[in-house]
């Protein structure tokens, strides 16, 4: 089996809340559901763990600075500045910063309401 399975839990990670928008009075069905967008900085050696999957909250990751290593199905990519990719139903991952700067993405994604 890949590495993926070895992800320890999240360390060296902040979350800045950036915008939310209500989505159920935007688009019928989707009551109960908000779009949010995040400022997520991975500081070096830090990971965004444990492995985990984004049925029922699909995103769009884009890198702004550093290199993000994105573990999905035993495979590890890097991704660097000016650079995403789209996170759907069928994504199981988990993020690291194997870089000596720290990693900052944008995260944008569909999610229940608190």
């Amino acid at each position: 089996m890949g590495n993926e399975h070895a992800a320890p839990e999240t360390q060296g990670v902040t979350v800045q809340p950036l915008a939310t928008l209500d989505l159920g009075p935007e688009i019928e069905g989707l009551a109960g559901r908000e779009l949010r967008m995040r400022l997520v900085t991975i500081a070096p050696g830090g990971v965004f763990g444990p492995l985990h999957s984004h049925v029922d909250r699909p995103g769009l990751v884009y890198i702004l600075q550093g290199t993000i290593t994105d573990h999905r199905n035993g495979v590890a990519t890097d991704y660097g500045p000016g650079v995403g990719w789209p996170e759907d139903r069928n994504t199981t991952h988990w993020l690291e910063n194997r870089g000596a700067v720290p990693a900052v993405e944008i995260s944008v994604d569909i999610v229940r309401r608190p």
